[in-house]
């Protein structure tokens, strides 16, 4: 991974991921799915980032 894209995660992706896991558990009736459904698309996210660049 080059430089470009560790501050582009450091500065806007892993605040912003804390953000919403934060906002989802204020809600306490649909926290646990918002979390579920956060995680999935954080995981394919980086899948397709990976397939993209080819692992670069």
């Amino acid at each position: 991974m080059n430089f470009p894209s560790l501050i582009f995660y450091a500065i806007f992706v892993i605040p912003f991921v804390i953000f919403l896991v934060w906002l989802m558990r204020q809600d306490k009736r649909n926290g646990k799915t918002g979390l579920i459904i956060l995680g999935i698309m954080v995981v394919v996210a980086i899948a397709y980032m990976y397939w993209k660049t080819k692992g670069l």
